[in-house]
């Protein structure tokens, strides 16, 4: 994403926790800096991409945060996936300052980041999302603006929700298949030209098939992600079964320590219940 930044002509400044990666982006012409403050001192929008809730809320309001450093008028995108509720306080608490926030989580995967093509779900003030709209669109293809602080945050949980079901039935698809003795190139050819069709089948399932449990996305970050949204449906009072049942499931693919592994990884769970290896055409 700053690679794509550099290469629009935005100046960049980056702080980041990992030498060798600042270091690395120093070489592709960013200047580096000592801490988020410093970083803020040098510019006029700061982004940030953490894991968590609280890892925001430290980098944004800690000590040696962005709004330290901040000056009135300059804007804070959050593009990491955090609570909706936290990304609402952390708006307040930059607004107290003067300082603009929008919260702009992300879909697409590392294929999307490295090409500049993720779709962005923007919350904040639309006057603030204008003025953004050239930095956001280095940065994706599909940016749609959902409304005030905190909504794009639920746009995100939203589009976890769908991703995670959909794993879940190419998962138990490829299951059915491999039980049957289907030949699986075969099976993932056609389905995935018809209706069946998705971005987790096409990108995911022959990873399943190669055994190729390499993150795009970790299992633990999905699981995170996965927390937010059952907390945000329970202020709701709203029921998500499905959504329920696959956090059970990546637990299990956890207890089994895959949680630094691809959200792929979720067919060894579904294979475990089965007793069958999806490559191997006997019972383990």
């Amino acid at each position: 994403m700053v690679r794509n930044l550099l290469k629009a002509g935005f100046k960049v400044t980056t702080y980041g926790r990992r030498k060798p990666v600042v270091d690395e982006l120093v070489s592709a012409g960013a200047v580096a800096a000592g801490s988020p403050s410093e970083t803020a001192q040098a510019s006029d929008v700061v982004i940030t991409m953490l894991p968590d809730s609280p890892d925001v809320k430290e980098v944004v309001t800690g000590e040696n945060g962005i709004l330290q450093g901040a000056r009135p008028g300059m804007t804070v995108i959050d593009m990491s996936t955090i609570s909706p509720s936290v990304a609402r306080e952390i708006a307040e608490l930059a607004a107290s300052k003067g300082v603009d926030f929008l919260d702009a989580p992300v879909s697409g995967g590392e294929k999307g980041a490295v090409e500049g093509t993720l779709s962005i779900m923007v919350g904040g003030r639309q006057e603030v999302y204008e003025k953004c709209l050239p930095i956001l669109q280095a940065l994706g293809k599909t940016i749609i603006y959902m409304g005030e602080s905190g909504m794009g945050q639920t746009t995100k949980l939203c589009n976890q929700i769908i991703c995670v079901g959909n794993i879940l039935a190419a998962c138990e698809g490829l299951m059915l298949g491999a039980k049957a003795g289907l030949d699986m190139e075969k099976l993932l050819s056609v389905v995935s030209a018809g209706a069946a069709g998705s971005w987790m089948l096409s990108n995911l399932a022959p990873k399943m098939l190669q055994r190729d449990f390499e993150p795009g996305f970790k299992v633990k970050l999905q699981q995170k992600d996965l927390r937010l949204a059952l907390a945000a449906a329970e202020e709701l009072k709203l029921p998500l079964p499905g959504t329920s049942l696959i956090h059970q499931l990546f637990r299990a693919v956890q207890a089994a320590g895959m949680d630094e592994k691809g959200t792929q990884a979720l067919i060894t769970a579904l294979e475990k219940l089965a007793e069958h290896k999806m490559d191997d055409g006997e019972t383990s």
